[in-house]
């Protein structure tokens, strides 16, 4: 009997380059991004889209609008908003890109960072760029498709956010100017996260470092604007300043952009260049060695836990004392501002009856919301944890599964305490310093840590998506964002009651200008509980890696 042995034809790799096979990776990414490309594009154009409607109903009148003006002349205005460009003589558009235009900002420079981490880093440790890189792949092609998609999505969000603006009414330069400026944000941090992305050979690594570097342009931009009338030099050190600094609708000016874009240039050319001083899913910064044996302090899920939620705490722990430091010490310079500041300004912050409890109930929630984040963040290391194979092995144990998610659930409760505590401290010690009143250290420390149940709401509900259908973890950022909305316009848009109660952030109570809600407290801590329990329930029921 003879047999007849097919003898596969063997690509070569003559004639391919550092590119081959860019258009089939990025058809790969579209096609794995189906739902995140329109969620973020669409999101952020929504979130455009009710400022654009809902700014015409604040500020009806011109009186409305010249009213609001002094707040954002001054630090406070400047810190969560920007330079404050066109306000001797305001206008709506004035208004939108000046106040509200640097959340669109911020969220076209998150979406950018996290979706080149999640088609290059992510998908090295994960294995399956090693079996993609085994086919006829340039080595730069994964990098670049990564790169091509997210221009994409920033092409869309300029597109949506420019016909939003135009078509409301607004100049047709200044809305366009505002769009390329938040796509040119987005790729300014995708550049960033092209470099991260070849340091640390662990997802959550880079894109913790593109994070940190977008909070620290935030914080340097905050920081030049508050301590000069539009901005300083340290406003100019900012991708976000270099995007304000363009005065839409007043100066109209479009050369700042070429800073941008030469960021993004230089430091995406960074990222190639760094990427081809390393081995297929290592990083430049080496990991240290392990001991041979583990600590007895390791052996519980628990300890686990916190050794690998550790970095995280201690690193969002150190920017929110820098950042409460110096937004308490601007508390003094704030108040004088608000002293002039017409009645309707100051509804945000209680009215004019105690202006400088109001202020710090602003920055409490302020931190609140931004430990909120925290936790949604460490919810997802959590999914990492699953998806990347290292829980498995840890179930396999006699470790119960009830066990494993309840140890990260704790460590992410308790870190999120230990944050409000760290951020409210921070700020009491700079507010203190600034006016010169030592009770004002204890009040900031009760006001942030009363956030804490409705935190802890937010990472149960995490909990609760993830033990029932993981994939659908990202949700639970609406319930975040519908917070911050809820809590800094809701006196501005005059909501009702109904519209409130489902933000967990309203049922605190707003101390120091309100009593602690002690009975909120308890039934926010009771919730998080029952949702937390679910979602462990929920994990308990389902397979490993499963989908809910």
């Amino acid at each position: 009997m003879t047999a007849a042995v097919a003898t596969p034809t063997r690509r070569t790799s003559a004639g391919t380059g550092p590119l081959t096979g860019t258009g089939t990776l990025l058809r790969f990414m579209l096609r794995r991004d189906r739902v995140r490309f329109p969620a973020w594009t669409l999101g952020l154009a929504a979130f455009m889209s009710y400022f654009v409607t809902a700014l015409p109903q604040i500020y009806a009148t011109p009186a409305d609008i010249r009213a609001v003006a002094p707040l954002l002349q001054g630090p406070m205005g400047a810190l969560f908003g920007g330079p404050g460009y066109g306000m001797d003589d305001p206008r709506l558009e004035h208004l939108l890109a000046g106040l509200y235009g640097v959340y669109v900002l911020l969220g076209a420079g998150l979406m950018s960072l996290l979706t080149v981490v999640r088609h290059t880093r992510t998908e090295e440790h994960a294995g399956r760029s090693e079996l993609v890189r085994s086919n006829v792949v340039g080595r730069h092609a994964q990098l670049t498709a990564a790169l091509v998609m997210t221009a994409a999505m920033n092409v869309v969000v300029v597109v949506l956010v420019g016909a939003l603006m135009t078509g409301q009414g607004f100049a047709t330069t200044g809305s366009w100017l505002f769009a390329v400026s938040a796509g040119a944000m987005g790729m300014s941090f995708a550049g960033v996260a092209a470099t991260t992305v070849q340091l640390s050979e662990y997802p959550r690594a880079a894109a913790g470092a593109a994070g940190g570097a977008l909070g620290g342009a935030f914080a340097l931009r905050a920081l030049g604007d508050m301590t000069s009338e539009h901005g300083n030099a340290l406003s100019w050190l900012s991708p976000i300043g270099w995007a304000q600094q363009t005065a839409p609708y007043v100066l109209d000016r479009w050369w700042p952009l070429g800073i941008s874009v030469a960021f993004a240039v230089a430091t995406a050319t960074l990222g190639y260049a760094l990427s081809s001083r390393r081995d297929l899913a290592a990083g430049l910064v080496p990991p240290r060695p392990g001991p041979a044996r583990a600590a007895p302090w390791l052996r519980s899920p628990l300890a686990l836990a916190w050794r690998l939620h550790r970095a995280q705490i201690v690193g969002w722990a150190l920017a929110l004392v820098v950042a409460g430091g110096a937004y308490g010490a601007f508390t003094g310079p704030a108040l004088d501002v608000f002293e002039d500041a017409p009645e309707e300004l100051l509804v945000v912050m209680g009215g004019t009856e105690d202006i400088g409890n109001g202020f710090l109930t602003v920055l409490a929630l302020t931190f609140g919301i931004t430990v909120a984040v925290y936790a949604v963040l460490a919810a997802q290391t959590i999914r990492t944890e699953e998806t990347s194979g290292r829980a498995e092995p840890v179930l396999g144990t006699a470790v119960s599964r009830a066990g494993w998610l309840g140890s990260h659930l704790l460590v992410t409760a308790i870190g999120s305490l230990v944050l409000l505590l760290a951020s409210g401290l921070a700020t009491g010690v700079g507010a203190a310093i600034s006016v010169g009143e030592a009770g004002l250290v204890a009040d900031m420390v009760l006001a942030t840590v009363s956030f804490a149940p409705a935190v802890w709401v937010v990472l149960a509900l995490a909990a609760l998506l993830y033990g029932a259908a993981p994939r659908a973890l990202a949700a639970v950022w609406a319930l975040v964002v519908y917070g911050m909305i809820v809590g800094f316009f809701a006196p501005l848009l005059d909501l009702p009651d109904a519209a409130l109660w489902p933000s967990p952030f309203e049922h605190v109570g707003g101390y120091p200008l309100e009593p602690v809600s002690v009975v909120g407290l308890v039934v926010l801590t009771l919730v998080a509980a029952g949702l937390a329990a679910a979602g462990i329930t929920a994990f308990r029921r389902r397979d490993v890696l499963g989908t809910g």
